[in-house]
C-alpha cells in the first residue's frame, strides 16, 4: 500500500483533554484541521482555546469531511460509536481512522475497516492537562502504536510528526499494555495518597510538596534500573486517558443522528 500521511485534512471526535492536543500537534506539522465535535460548554471552550477558529461540527460532518479522523472518546463508548457510524454508512473508503484508547488495538475499528477505512490505534503515555502546555510535552512521550503491517509506517510517522516516540504493541498485547499502565497508575497514586495522609496526620503542611522530590527521584531511579531512556514525569497520571476526554456520547443509533442534538 502506498498511502502515506502527507498533508491530511484532520477531524476530531471528542474535545476532552487529549483530542485537541493531538490535533494541534499535527496542525503544527502542517496538516489541516477540518473540524472537531464537542458536546459540553467546557469542551467547546477548550476546543476554541487550543484550536482557535476550527469549526465545531457534528460527528457525521467530522467523519464525512476528514481524511484522518481522530476518535478521542471514553473507551467504553468507542465500540458503539464506530459501529453506529458504520451502520449509517458514514465511514469513507481510504480514510484514516485513529483512536486513542490504551486498551484496544485496531479490532474495535473493524466496522470502519470493512467500509474501506484504514485503522490505527495510538495511545499517548503521558499526563494531559488539557492546555497548550501538553503540546510541547508530547516531545518527551512514548506512544503505543498498533496497526496492520502495511499501514504501520503511517501510524509511526504520525507519532513522529507529533514529536513522540512510537512503540509498537501487537494487537493481542494491548490488554497487557493497558494493565501495565493501570498498575503503575494505581500503585503510584495509592503510595502518594498514603504518604501525604501520614504526613498530614503529624501536622506537616503541604505534604505533597515535601514528598515530591523523593517520589520523582525514586521513580527515576527505578526506571533507570529497568533501562528506561527517559524518566516518566507525573507517573500517577499516566493511566487510561479516557477520564480526561469529552463527556459521554450517547450510543449511536442505526440512522443519521448527532449526539449534540440530544
Amino acid at each position: 500500500m502506498t498511502v502515506r500521511p502527507g498533508r491530511l485534512g484532520i477531524g476530531v471526535i471528542g474535545a476532552g483533554h487529549v483530542g485537541p492536543i493531538l490535533a494541534a500537534a499535527l496542525a503544527g506539522a502542517g496538516h489541516a484541521l477540518i473540524g472537531i465535535s464537542a458536546i459540553s460548554q467546557a469542551s467547546r471552550d477548550r476546543a476554541e482555546a487550543i484550536l482557535p477558529g476550527v469549526p465545531v461540527l457534528t460527528v457525521p460532518e467530522v467523519v464525512e469531511r476528514s481524511e484522518l479522523v481522530i476518535i478521542a472518546v471514553p473507551e467504553d463508548q468507542l465500540d458503539s460509536l464506530v459501529t453506529g457510524l458504520a451502520a449509517t454508512g458514514t465511514w469513507q473508503p481510504g480514510q484514516l481512522v485513529l483512536h486513542t484508547s490504551a486498551r484496544y488495538g485496531t479490532n474495535v475499528l473493524l466496522p470502519a475497516q470493512r467500509a474501506g477505512a484504514i485503522p490505527l490505534a495510538i495511545h499517548p503515555a503521558m499526563a494531559f492537562t488539557g492546555t497548550s502546555l501538553d503540546i510541547s510535552r508530547l516531545a518527551d512521550s512514548y506512544f503505543a502504536v498498533t496497526a496492520p503491517a502495511p499501514v504501520l509506517p503511517i501510524a509511526q510517522a504520525l507519532v513522529v510528526e507529533m514529536g513522540g516516540e512510537p512503540v509498537i504493541v501487537a494487537e493481542g498485547d494491548r490488554e497487557i499494555y493497558s494493565e501495565a499502565i493501570e498498575t503503575a497508575t494505581a500503585f503510584s497514586s495509592s503510595i502518594v495518597d498514603q504518604s501525604t495522609r501520614l504526613l498530614s496526620e503529624i501536622g506537616i503542611e503541604a505534604p505533597g510538596a515535601v514528598i515530591a522530590p523523593l517520589v520523582r527521584s525514586a521513580i527515576e531511579n527505578a526506571l533507570t534500573r529497568t533501562g528506561a531512556r527517559h524518566p516518566l514525569d507525573d507517573l500517577a497520571d499516566l493511566g487510561d486517558t479516557t477520564h480526561l476526554l469529552d463527556p459521554p456520547y450517547p450510543p449511536y443509533p442505526p440512522h443519521p443522528f448527532d449526539p449534540e442534538d440530544q
